[in-house]
Formats: C-alpha cells, structure tokens, sequence
C-alpha cells in the first residue's frame, strides 16, 4: 500500500505542476508523464545520496506496466458498438493509408539506421531498430508494456531506450508540430486562432444496472476481465502452437505478447453485447475512465523505473534515431501528405504527426490548434482511421510480431517487410488520387 500512496502522489504532483506550471502548459505534457519524470528524478536523486529508498516504496512498480497495459487494450472497443469494416474504409481510407504510411516507415528508418550506421560501428543488436517506432507510434503504455517481451528475449534494457524514445517523441511532437503550425499560418495555409476556451465539464458515465444488484465501475471493470482471461486463453492457444510448430515460429509464437490478444478478448466481449446486451450494459464513458486509470499510473511507473544509468550508455544512438523519426514525420508531412490529401491536407497530417510520434490526444490536440471548430473532415476522418490503424501499428499486432522479429530474424527481413508495406500503401493512395 505505501508504494501505491507514493506512486498516487507522483501522479498528483503532476498534476499540480500541469495546473501550475506555465513552461510545461505550453509543452502540453500529460501530468502522468510530468509525475513519472518528477519520480524519476526523486528517485535517482535519492540513491545518489546517502538516503537509502526502502524498496517498499517503489515495490511492484516495474510489473505494473505489463499488467495494466492488458486493462487499457481490453478496453479499446468495448461499450461501443462496432462498426462495419465497409464504412469505416469509406470514411478514412486515404488517413488510413498515409497513417500506415508514416507508421511503416518508422520501422523502416528505425532498421536502416541501426543495419547501415548504428550496428556496424557501435555494434548494437538489431533489436534496436524497435526502440524509435515502439516509443513514437505506440507511445509510453506500450513501451512500458513490451517490457515483459524485451526480458524474454534477452533484452530487458530495451525497455528503458524505449521509455525514453517515447519521452522524446511526445515532447518533439509539441515543439515541431507547434512550430509547423505557425508556418502554416504565415504561409495562409490554415487560418489563425485564438486560445482555447476551457471545457466546461461533462458527464463521463452512465449508471447502467441497479446499485442493489452491483456497482456499475465493478460491472465495467467484471468485462475487462473477462476480455483479458480470453486474451490469456488466446496467448495459451499460440503457447500451444509453439510447441508445434517447426524451427523458430515456435519461439515467435511464444514471445507474443498478451495485450493485442486481450483487445482481441474485448472485442470478442463486444460482439457478444451486440448481439445479446439488450440492456446495454457496458457503458463506453465508464469504459475510458477505467482505460484512462490504468494509463496513467502506467506511465507514472515506467517512466520512474527508467534506468538513467543504462539509457546515459547508449544516449548517442538514441538520440540519432529519434532525431531520424523526427526528420521521416516532417518529410512525410512536408512532402507526402499534399500529394496524399485532396482537401485539408495539413490538418489531417498534423494529427497523425502528433499521434506518431506521441498519442492519440497529442494529434488531436495539434488539429484543435488549427481546426478548433471541426469546419474540416479531418477530425471525424482521424477518429475513424484508428478503428483500423490502432489493432495494427498502435501497439497491436504488428508491434507484438515485429519485436521478436527483430531478433529472431534479424534487421533485414523486417525492412524488407516494412518496406514492402509502404509501397503497398503507396500504391493505394495512389489508386485514390486517380478516382479522385
């Protein structure tokens, strides 16, 4: 209980210092992660000196992340009705594409870097090349999530390159996507606005069942569980492969990670209340404050379990590729997107600049910036593309394969993959420019 009430009071500290604090306002940092670095440094402060940190403060803080990381994807789809594959591709198939677009590519860049420059002469693994598009496309929670798997495979620092990618990314994404915004006012390309009126509050939830019978927050998380015990009987069955299968799709099959089968579980849960929930009891607000809970003290417990001492080793090659993620997202957007976009082209691609190399909120909140009043599609087309774009790059199943790819194949076949892919996307887009 003492490290839960430590790790809460990081998380309100950084919520204090969001509030208070205007360098970090203009930064737009989330306070989880703000309270995750505030506990970093408290920590390795306080055993650089001769204060000795009892490890019951901190005691369960580096399973928390591959633990919580099951909750926030189980939850991904459930309370909301699943839309038809169909009219989800007509609403964002061009976002759809360059989204793919830019998410390939960072696993492309990410293996050139490391197979052409970083491993011949600093002699880094080829797993490395995960460390940029792991931290950038699937943001903190899925790099702390992935912890379990870089242990598997023999690379459990991997994780904290990871963790500080992912720190990286976010905050270049406010500073270039910031600065290219101003650009595209003085270029007349978007019209100017002015700051943002705060949100009056609203409702997040709805009581959907009888306070005699259960609590509705407990009937809510009852269906998370269920999807990650479906998740668990998932990761069982390709256990179950493994051991079948020849040469070193076994080992691929057993270095899987758990989280993308539980969003598979909380969909399998949403297909059944489709069907047979006349009563609608899952409620989607309830479901995002319980995705909400889990991220942010996931965040504020990977970033302050980072091992400075390990990333301060490798700091060079880190900094090389995030620097190398950061100039792939400018060139797509400064060169791909107009020719990828009939209408709106810089406030689609903004948002996907903010969402690749941070999260989700970070696009949405570099589009606000420029289409506050929604006046474009580039909002709705957005928030349609991640039905599709999330299962895939986001920390799903791509991200879950192409881990141990890198280290059970190697750099190159994964290039070759991603690479594939981009033209494959390439090629779509392509084909929608012709029919217009």
């Amino acid at each position: 209980m003492l490290s839960f009430g430590v790790l809460s009071g990081l998380l309100l500290a950084g919520v204090l210092l969001r509030r208070r604090v205007r360098w970090i306002q203009r930064l737009f940092l989330p306070a989880s992660v703000v309270g995750g670095l505030l506990g970093l440094g408290l920590l390795q402060g306080l055993e650089s000196s001769s204060f000795e940190v009892s490890d019951e403060w901190t005691a369960g803080w580096s399973a928390l992340p591959g633990l919580l990381i099951n909750v926030v994807f189980a939850a991904l789809f459930l309370g909301e009705r699943l839309p038809g594959v169909g009219a989800v591709w007509r609403s964002c198939s061009r976002q759809l594409a360059y989204g793919q677009l830019v998410a390939w590519g960072q696993y492309a860049v990410g293996c050139l870097v490391v197979l052409l420059l970083l491993g011949p002469w600093l002699g880094l693994p080829d797993l490395f090349a995960g460390v940029m598009p792991v931290g950038f496309e699937g943001g903190h929670g899925t790099a702390g999530g992935m912890a379990p798997v870089f242990e598997s495979l023999g690379f459990p620092e991997i994780k904290d390159f990871a963790l500080a990618a992912a720190t990286g990314g976010i905050v270049g994404a406010i500073v270039m996507g910031m600065a290219l915004v101003n650009w595209a006012v003085r270029r007349g390309i978007v019209k100017a606005h002015g700051p943002m009126e705060l949100a009056e509050r609203k409702q997040v939830g709805t009581v959907t069942v009888s306070g005699d019978i259960v609590g509705t927050l407990s009937l809510q998380l009852a269906f998370v569980g269920v999807a990650v015990f479906l998740g668990w009987v998932f990761k069982q069955v390709l256990l179950g492969a493994a051991v079948e299968l020849p040469g070193r799709w076994g080992e691929l099959m057993g270095s899987f990670p758990l989280f993308p089968l539980c969003m598979l579980g909380g969909v399998c849960v949403q297909l059944f209340c489709d069907h047979f929930d006349r009563s609608r009891l899952v409620c989607r607000g309830l479901m995002q404050q319980l995705q909400n809970v889990a991220l942010d003290f996931l965040v504020v417990a990977a970033i302050a379990t980072i091992r400075l001492d390990v990333v301060a080793e490798g700091w060079v090659p880190l900094l090389i590729l995030v620097a190398m993620g950061m100039g792939w997202n400018f060139f797509c957007l400064r060169v791909v997107a107009p020719w990828a976009f009939k209408d709106a082209w810089f406030e689609r691609a903004i948002a996907e600049l903010g969402q690749s190399m941070g999260v989700t909120a970070t696009g949405l909140l570099l589009l606000r910036t420029v289409d506050p009043d929604c006046e474009t599609e580039a909002a709705s087309a957005f928030a349609a593309k991640q039905l599709l774009h999330e299962p895939i790059m986001g920390g799903g199943l791509w991200t879950g394969l192409a881990i141990p790819l890198l280290v059970l194949w190697g750099g190159w076949p994964v290039l070759g993959i991603a690479l594939l892919m981009m033209l494959i996307w390439v090629l779509a887009l392509r084909g929608m420019r012709r029919k217009g």
